[in-house]
């Protein structure tokens, strides 16, 4: 089943006294269940506005975005809110955890928002999902006191402890060393393939893009042929470009209404 389609993305901005810039020309891209996409590129390649678009943050100029079927520009504000905070997983460079919360209570900050049995099941979800990345023993401990690899599990619970439809890893290796963001990386697809969740990662590492089962090239706004798994580091140079900046989104509204799709 398919869960994200793009059919002719474009991203234009314009600019005081000049031409307007073209940052995203015609991305086409499909994603369907238990399915790993990644899109690698440069610095300045469009990445972080892609990934945008693909949360929810931004729209797009022309094309359309479906979700489920569903074309994104029909949904409203409060609609985009709602997915945000339950169908779709950010997963992000920085672990953008809370200070002064435990591990238990960063993964149970998505579910401040859901209703029924998922709200007073928190503490218990919250709980298992830990579990789930190796973490069941630390629920209490403070990340301020774990390992960058520890604090990265933190951030993938607490994206995944909804059970989102699509996830968005943006950079999530890029802040560990080698051998820890390759366990992390295993771990994030093993739980996507048991969810069938789409996973989209966002890199400028080819190493990290290639694990995924079809990679793209993003290139000047322009996403090229997918390549199959295991191949994009041999044709795409390790210093490709430094890692793009890490794009936070806005606060989910917690009385976002039911509309929408997923």
């Amino acid at each position: 089943m398919t869960i994200l389609r793009l059919e002719g993305i474009r991203k234009v901005v314009p600019l005081p006294d000049a031409e307007p810039l073209t940052i995203l020309d015609g991305v086409d891209l499909e994603v369907g269940e238990g399915d790993h996409v990644s899109v690698v590129g440069r610095s300045g390649s469009g990445k972080s506005t892609l990934l945008n678009i693909l949360g929810l943050i931004d729209e797009p100029t022309d094309g359309q975005m479906l979700l489920e079927g569903v074309p994104t520009e029909t949904l409203s504000a409060r609609a985009r809110a709602r997915i945000r905070g339950g169908s779709i997983g950010f997963i992000f460079q920085q672990f953008n955890l809370l200070d002064g919360r435990t591990a238990r209570e960063n993964v149970m900050t998505p579910l401040l928002y859901a209703t029924g049995r998922e709200f007073w099941r928190r503490r218990d979800l919250a709980a298992e999902m830990l579990e789930r990345v190796g973490l069941g023993h630390r629920v209490d401990s403070m990340p301020g006191r774990m390992s960058g690899g520890e604090q990265q599990r933190i951030a993938i619970a607490r994206a995944l402890v909804r059970r989102p439809r699509l996830i968005l890893a943006d950079e999530p290796t890029g802040a560990l060393d080698t051998d820890t963001g390759e366990t992390v990386m295993s771990l994030l697809d093993e739980i996507a393939r048991e969810s069938g969740s789409a996973l989209v990662t966002i890199t400028h590492d080819p190493a990290i893009a290639a694990r995924a089962e079809r990679h793209y090239r993003l290139d000047h706004g322009r996403l090229g042929t997918a390549s199959s798994a295991g191949t994009l580091h041999e044709r795409v140079p390790a210093h490709a470009a430094a890692a793009a900046p890490t794009v936070v989104g806005p606060a989910v509204d917690p009385a976002a209404d039911s509309e929408g799709v997923l």
